[in-house]
């Protein structure tokens, strides 16, 4: 739900009261066979992939009749039950399988629900920080991941290995302090109305977070708008991008309705804010036209890694505009930065959790309520 730490397989072409255990906690070495288990997209494109498994290395590749794996007779779903396997040179736990799809195939990492969330707080925080802000984030990861598998029931996957889901990076991420996150928030989600909840973050807000309603058009009651102090040190906190008009005006064309290019950009001035603050509307002045386009729009042009996040100012600068922003990311749900922030301050992760979330309960969710809550899914 924001952008990873760390490169994930995407980023390389492979694919997407509770008792504290010791810095040496481990998860278990035999998953409990209760426990749900997340299918990961981790590739999905023309192939070949590289595997590894059981010591033996072999390349995944779509052809007539589904999958090949190495020289050996294509078969129609390819799947692997090692335990531990390496996919390029990121290792994964539990199965692992292959299947064809247009334009290639999809390789699914079908992982036990703990082992998942390790391998995401593992990319999606520091082992540095505060325990209390890894331990929210294992909750967070552990409600976003069953809030998708009940969403997307029925579809090839639960989650994407990269930043269009949560970054995922196996073993590697399995480091002692967020082994002790996961297994001291072990089963633990945040739920409302009884459901698992759409648990959004991102890396830091700003100031303030923003509601679901003035970033994705709907609203969500736990998703609201709240100030987060002390975020200060983030890189991200204070960013400033520039861009010639020239280029900018080149990146607009095609946004804001069919007609003429828009031509080199002259001025852009914010029409609309959001109550946040954040950059809802702006108006383009082109050389051969002007537009009007959204923040999310300017941003999406422009690159997530120039545009950080919409709370941003606008300037003429030296040869054209100049961007001054704060923070990174949609600002949806908890701040990465700002729950660091509140745990450096004395707070549990259960007070970080319920000041971004409010509204919603932190409770166990056992593999029977799971299963229950799938089936009402499906049958809606």
């Amino acid at each position: 739900m924001r952008r990873g730490a760390s490169r994930s397989l995407a980023a390389r072409g492979l694919l997407a009261g509770v008792l504290v255990l010791a810095a040496t906690a481990a998860l278990p070495a035999v998953a409990d066979v209760r426990e749900p288990r997340v299918r990961v997209l981790l590739y999905e494109g023309p192939g070949p992939v590289p595997v590894e498994v059981a010591g033996r290395r072999v390349a995944l590749q779509a052809a007539a009749g589904g999958i090949r794996a190495g020289r050996e007779s294509a078969v129609a779903v390819w799947r692997s039950e090692a335990g531990r396997l390496r996919v390029d040179d990121v290792r994964v736990r539990g199965a692992l399988e292959a299947r064809p799809v247009p334009g290639g195939l999809a390789l699914i990492n079908e992982v036990p629900l703990e082992s998942y969330v390790a391998g995401i707080v593992g990319r999606e925080m520091s082992a540095s920080w505060a325990p209390e802000a890894l331990r929210a984030q294992a909750v967070v990861s552990r409600t976003y991941a069953l809030y998708e598998q009940g969403r997307r029931r029925g579809q090839l996957y639960d989650v994407r290995a990269d930043t269009g889901s949560q970054v995922y990076g196996g073993v590697d991420a399995e480091s002692a302090p967020f082994l002790a996150a996961v297994s001291g928030t072990r089963a633990e989600i945040l739920t409302f109305e009884g459901e698992p909840i759409l648990a959004a973050f991102h890396s830091a807000s700003g100031g303030i977070t923003a509601s679901a309603e003035e970033v994705w058009g709907r609203r969500v009651a736990y998703l609201v708008s709240v100030p987060v102090p002390g975020e200060d040190a983030s890189p991200d906190t204070y960013w400033r991008a520039a861009i010639s008009g020239t280029t900018l005006g080149r990146l607009l064309d095609g946004l804001g309705g069919p007609g003429q290019p828009v031509g080199a950009v002259g001025s852009v001035s914010v029409v609309e804010r959001s109550p946040s603050g954040r950059v809802l509307r702006l108006r383009v002045q082109g050389e051969q036209r002007s537009v009007t386009v959204s923040g999310r729009e300017l941003r999406s042009a422009m690159g997530e890694d120039v545009i950080r996040n919409t709370a941003f100012d606008v300037r003429p600068g030296p040869g054209g505009i100049a961007f001054f922003g704060s923070g990174r990311g949609h600002g949806v749900g908890m701040s990465q930065w700002g729950a660091r922030a509140m745990a450096d301050r004395g707070a549990s992760y259960r007070e970080i959790l319920s000041r971004f979330y409010p509204g919603t309960r932190l409770e166990k969710w056992t593999a029977a309520r799971h299963r229950g809550a799938l089936a009402r899914r499906g049958s809606r």
